[in-house]
């Protein structure tokens, strides 16, 4: 039995001294009780990333007060989703973004339909755009919101495809100058006209609670470009989220609305091992970390709470708005393993949000309640249709191969999973026709998943790797591209690892090399100056700065994705086949593959 936590705020004590008040006999005036007040329920989630299936590993686990617990699986976010709104007159669930791309086999497979059909079957009512909903570029982005069969694959399971019943919220990605926006976008809304220029799509929605109207904005990180491919956003500029979102507060007072939530794709980090349920609410963020605390300070006073993601951790944190009032700033982990419960009251005579009412708490997804059967259903269907694809054995593995560390910073470790791909891509494209690579080189962000040795329920058994496995490890289908760099921009690659952030902290995406390739980096040294260039080699020869090597990376990276812009400089440019290919190919040749040993870079004090 599951049991849910509830936070006892300002008002609940007020009415307990009313109580207590009465009982000694004290008359009150009836001003003390509060009138005119509407309950509002918002329940939120970010970042499922199309997990329909219970997540597996630690990606389908939750660190609590007592221990792990395994949490996740639309099924069962659905379940809880239908528990918590019960008894709830006013309740509305949002999102905050990236509720598709980077995601599992099962969904992945079929351009995210999948997702989008689990999340209106578990009545989603709205969510800001991530910088995953840009992974195959704004035209996709369209046919998702909109609808309408894949212009290429065409329709998958014969009856079409109709697009989202919830909108898609883009306030800060707008078309450039004098581009022409795709048909029929001109003739989808009037939010053209909006302060925040001509978005992709509409920068807020606006719902009437019992007469009360509250408005939503939604923005993905005005950092998005570093993190997709270039060819599908060329197009469009992502703006500052916190300018964009006090225009477009501006917009929503104007129509007489002033309750108002920010959707945004963007968040912070609680300190490491912290529980799903961290609460920072002391008045102060001392406690968070990351680009969400400087955003939500300078938020204008007149949004009442926000919804963030991002960052996939779970966290609910009172940040001060720049007007001294308390506001609730909110994450809610990945991969459907928590639904943040946000409850408040609205004041009918000024439709805004009493603050003093807001109080937020987290839920863990457990799988102790009666799975949804309508998910269920879905999950069947599209298992169906993937079967004959996913279940066929690529290849075979000794034993697990992760991606290394924790959940939350998997990213800043060297990664076996890393090292074995960058092992496939260069295997791929060593031969003097196919690009002559030396070296490859790939980034933590696109490993989404372990591979894990023991069996799925597709029954392939104990070590064997099946296609739905591998493809959940890299769904992105980004082409290898090999390019000659100097050694001297090999080491400014290198460098550009580590990223100083706005809020001060910094930001480490650990590269997996290919065998071969390796290099030493100080833990204490500045930024810019991590790498010590003579320990970078090859084949255990020193790199020279002045002389030119051939280095695969996937197209993603050599667009200068995840910030590292030194790609772009890569001359001599040879494409190659699909990076999801040469790993397949890689695992069959070598079957059974053993996890390589994570050492081939060298930290150092």
């Amino acid at each position: 039995m599951t049991t849910f936590r509830f936070r006892r705020g300002p008002l609940a004590a007020a009415a307990l001294l009313v109580s207590a008040l009465a009982i000694g006999g004290v008359a009150l005036p009836s001003e003390a009780a509060p009138k005119g007040t509407t309950d509002l329920q918002i329940l939120s989630f970010n970042d499922y990333h199309g997990h329909l299936q219970p997540p597996t590993g630690s990606d389908g686990t939750l660190v609590t007060s007592t221990g792990t617990t395994t949490a996740g699986g639309v099924e069962y976010l659905t379940s809880h989703l239908r528990q918590l709104r019960q008894g709830h007159k006013n309740t509305l669930t949002v999102a905050a973004g990236d509720l598709i791309g980077g995601s599992p086999f099962l969904s992945g497979l079929f351009k995210d339909e999948p997702s989008v059909e689990s999340l209106d079957n578990l009545g989603l009512d709205v969510s800001s755009v991530g910088n995953h909903e840009f992974d195959e570029g704004v035209t996709e982005l369209l046919r998702m919101q909109y609808g309408g069969c894949h212009p290429t694959e065409g329709c998958y399971d014969g009856d079409g495809y109709s697009g989202a019943e919830f909108p898609w919220l883009a306030a800060n990605v707008a078309y450039k100058n004098g581009v022409t926006p795709p048909k029929p976008v001109e003739d989808y809304g009037s939010w053209f006209k909006a302060s925040t220029g001509r978005t992709v799509l509409p920068p807020t929605w606006v719902k009437s609670v019992q007469g009360t109207k509250v408005g939503f904005i939604g923005m993905t990180l005005e950092g998005t470009p570093e993190l997709v491919a270039q060819a599908g956003i060329q197009d469009v500029t992502f703006a500052d989220e916190v300018a964009t979102a006090n225009l477009a507060a501006q917009d929503l007072r104007r129509k007489k609305v002033e309750a108002i939530v920010v959707l945004l794709h963007e968040g912070g980090l609680p300190p490491a091992g912290a529980a799903f349920d961290y609460n920072c609410n002391a008045g102060s963020s001392a406690a968070l970390s990351g680009p969400i605390v400087t955003i939500a300070k300078n938020l204008d006073p007149s949004i009442d709470l926000v919804v963030s993601g991002h960052t996939h951790q779970p966290y609910t944190c009172n940040i001060p708005d720049p007007a001294g009032q308390a506001r609730w700033v909110t994450s809610a982990s990945s991969f459907g393993r928590v639904i943040t419960e946000t409850n408040l009251k609205l004041d009918r005579a000024t439709g805004d949000v009493i603050r003093s009412s807001v109080q937020s708490v987290e839920h863990a997804v457990t799988r102790d309640v009666t799975p949804a059967a309508d998910q269920t259903a879905t999950i069947t269907k599209w298992n169906t249709l993937a079967g004959p694809v996913g279940n066929k054995v690529i290849g075979s593995i000794t034993a697990d191969i992760t991606r290394g560390g924790t959940a939350g910073s998997r990213r800043d470790v060297e990664s076996s999973l890393s090292d074995l791909i960058a092992d496939a891509q260069l295997a791929a494209t060593s031969a003097a026709g196919a690009g002559g690579a030396q070296l490859a080189l790939m980034n933590p962000g696109g490993v989404r998943a372990d591979l894990v040795y023991a069996g799925s329920t597709a029954g392939e058994g104990d070590g064997n790797v099946t296609y739905g496995e591998s493809f959940t490890v890299q769904p992105f289908g980004n082409l290898l591209v090999s390019m000659t760099l100097t050694g001297s921009q090999i080491e400014r690659v290198l460098e550009q690892q580590w990223v100083t952030q706005s809020d001060g902290s910094v930001r480490f995406l650990h590269l997996g090399p290919s065998s071969g390739f390796h290099w030493s980096w100080s833990a204490s040294a500045p930024v810019g100056s991590k790498i010590d260039p003579a320990s970078i080699t090859l084949n255990g020869a020193p790199v020279d700065p002045a002389a030119s090597y051939r280095v695969t990376v996937n197209s993603f990276l050599a667009d200068g994705g995840d910030g590292f812009t030194v790609f772009r400089e890569g001359t001599n440019r040879v494409g190659g086949g699909v990076d999801l290919d040469a790993f397949n190919a890689y695992l069959g040749a070598n079957s059974p593959v053993a996890p390589p040993a994570a050492t081939r870079v060298t930290p150092l004090p």
